[in-house]
């Protein structure tokens, strides 16, 4: 059965069951035979049903709750409130009144057999989107620093996150709320529990100085009680700066994942792993592509001091370790900037976030959140004079139009009685040549080197792809467009569709990868400019490569010399020329120093890749201001 997504994640079958008529309208129905086409359906991969509390005066709500007491996580249901019936069926009429609504849905809740505490669900909810995670990014991080903690076991990372925000949640709920979360917990748990289920349960128990049985059964091995105890001090030292304790608690639950794997969780404890459900994930969560503080070296608890100092006794639930109450501090889970991530693992968290995001259209945010910082304003150009605005009479003004067009002394003139879009009018603007000169941005033509020497920045750091984000984001944040062209062998090349807008485009190329041979693509240098007019802004050509750019001087496909293909383009753009290269000390080409010397053309020299990305940021500053001087 086809499934499609509602919301931010929820999987429904494209054809739902209408249960309305198995209750009620079309006359008698066998009890039975409903419950066997409920089954049924089921059983086909059909996962939504749909009641209402009219159907029957609440009968067909009781019918789907025999099927969900054993089918719970097998099916999404819908169910309405608003047309109010009498218990003999009579129609009493509409009712939306918020009161209605609080005792309709819960009327429901309990018909259905899905909510005994419907205050510890809601504020369980509540908790993941004001407390942890609380938002996309910070989700992000908690993914990235449990990630840390499961070696060999990353693709486990959501389960181990979504255990852990539980139980600082509900620890919390339960201390500090006077929530009855264990209560709870005693109508979900179960005893057919595998380890890390037990484990997980266990650390409910000691939290909550249960005894234990209370929510797990049977005889627990030493090393798990001593696992559990562990786990519970943690939640109890990490209740402020949660994400500090996030690679702990997976290193504590790894060898439960390498014993028997991703377990099933036992009785009703299934739904509750919702934690994939907090925020927006079309969303762009920012921070996620560097590393940080404290998040490479996750520690076990049972070498954490915090941890080992501090069991969880009744008397310190709601004291930190420094003796004061446990509060939300958000600006306490982060530090400064770390290292670089690489974009495989970049993807794979944004991934389990939720976001369909292939490798390429992973590693164009990678290198779009890494260039923000370094972002500069583009230069620009003095064009002869700006025009400037002259007034040339008045128009009709009609509403939808902006307010502030009006012009309220034309429009009282005219009738001092205002009938919008009759009496209304606005000012009507020509343009007339001014006197001041006007500065105008500079189109950025350019070329990245994508040969087999480079990292293809899908998989890898790439300090090329991101000097030549830098730059292009920079120009666009000017209003210039960009050219980008990825390069490899003769043929081999990525391309913009000519001088474009699209920041997405841009970075769609940039982020590609061809690794062939080495050959400059002088038919697009060529083709690029050779049309331009005087009319046309001026282009600022850019290469990004290394020793392979002396290919700039072998002929293109038509016999032409490279050399007098730059000399005229560069004589058509008429925004000069830098080359940034990453070469050997003491590199040098005859044929292309005298080709620089004569078309003024700028070179920077790095013995890095990494120190492109200083050259990217000093770009606009030094080497480019030189040549639109």
């Amino acid at each position: 059965m086809p499934r499609r997504q509602l919301g931010q994640g929820l999987q429904v079958s494209a054809l739902g069951l209408g249960c309305m008529g198995m209750s009620d309208f079309y006359g008698p129905s066998d009890h039975a035979s409903n419950l066997a086409v409920l089954n049924h359906a089921i059983d086909m991969g059909m996962n939504f049903l749909d009641t209402a509390d009219m159907y029957g005066v609440g009968r067909n709500e009781q019918l789907l709750a025999e099927v969900l007491a054993t089918r719970r996580d097998e099916v999404v249901l819908a169910t309405k409130f608003g047309n109010v019936r009498a218990p003999d069926g009579q129609m009493l009429g509409v009712d939306g009144s918020p009161e209605y609504v609080q005792r309709a849905c819960d009327a429901s809740l309990q018909r259905l057999g899905l909510l005994a505490h419907p205050v510890e669900v809601l504020a369980h909810e509540i908790g993941h989107h004001l407390f942890v995670p609380g938002d996309l990014s910070d989700h992000g991080r908690l993914l990235a620093r449990v990630r840390r903690g499961l070696p060999s076991r990353e693709d486990d990372a959501p389960l181990i996150a979504n255990l852990y925000a539980d139980l600082l949640i509900n620890d919390r709920l339960q201390q500090q709320a006077g929530l009855a979360m264990d209560a709870l917990y005693r109508k979900l748990a179960s005893n057919d529990a595998s380890p890390l289920w037990q484990l997980y349960l266990r650390i409910y128990e000691q939290l909550w100085t249960l005894p234990q049985g209370t929510l797990v059964g049977g005889d627990l091995p030493a090393e798990l009680e001593g696992d559990a105890l562990l786990g519970a001090r943690l939640i109890r030292a990490y209740a402020q700066d949660w994400l500090d304790g996030a690679g702990g608690f997976a290193l504590l639950c790894l060898p439960y994942l390498l014993q028997q794997g991703r377990q099933q969780p036992p009785g009703g404890l299934a739904e509750w792993l919702d934690l994939d459900q907090v925020g927006d994930a079309d969303a762009l969560p920012d921070g996620l592509a560097e590393i940080e503080p404290g998040e490479q070296d996750p520690q076990h608890p049972a070498q954490d001091p915090r941890v080992v100092r501090r069991p969880p006794t009744p008397e310190n639930s709601d004291q930190d370790a420094k003796g004061g109450p446990p509060t939300i501090r958000k600006d306490a889970k982060g530090g400064s900037r770390g290292q670089r991530r690489d974009p495989l693992e970049y993807g794979a968290i944004l991934r389990q976030l939720g976001l369909a995001l292939n490798d390429h259209e992973a590693a164009m945010r990678y290198y779009r959140e890494l260039a923000r910082p370094h972002l500069v304003r583009f230069p620009s150009r003095l064009i002869p004079e700006v025009e400037e605005p002259q007034p040339e009479g008045v128009e009709s003004w009609q509403p939808g139009e902006p307010l502030e067009a009006i012009d309220w002394f034309e429009t009282v003139l005219l009738s001092p009685v205002v009938v919008p879009g009759l009496t209304t009018v606005q000012r009507v603007y020509g343009r007339s040549p001014g006197g001041e000169p006007q500065r105008a941005p500079v189109d950025l033509d350019l070329y990245v080197d994508c040969s087999g020497s480079m990292p293809n920045p899908k998989s890898q750091f790439s300090p090329i792809t991101l000097a030549g984000a830098i730059v292009a984001l920079s120009a666009f944040k000017a209003g210039s467009k960009v050219q980008a062209t990825l390069w490899s062998g003769r043929n081999q090349y990525q391309c913009t569709a000519g001088f474009v807008r699209d920041a997405d485009e841009v970075l769609r190329v940039l982020t590609g990868y061809i690794g062939g041979s080495t050959q400059f693509p002088l038919n697009v240098l060529r083709d690029s400019h050779a049309q331009r007019t005087r009319s046309d802004r001026p282009a600022h050509v850019l290469v990004l490569s290394d020793e392979g750019i002396d290919t700039i001087l072998n002929a293109d496909e038509r016999g032409t010399a490279g050399a007098d293909v730059v000399r005229q383009a560069l004589q058509q753009a008429r925004g000069g020329m830098t080359l940034a290269l990453n070469a050997y000390a003491g590199w040098k080409h005859a044929g292309l120093e005298a080709l620089r010397a004569e078309c003024g053309i700028a070179q920077y020299r790095v013995t890095s890749w990494d120190q492109l990305i200083d050259f990217a940021r000093d770009f606009s500053r030094t080497s480019y201001a030189e040549a639109a001087a």
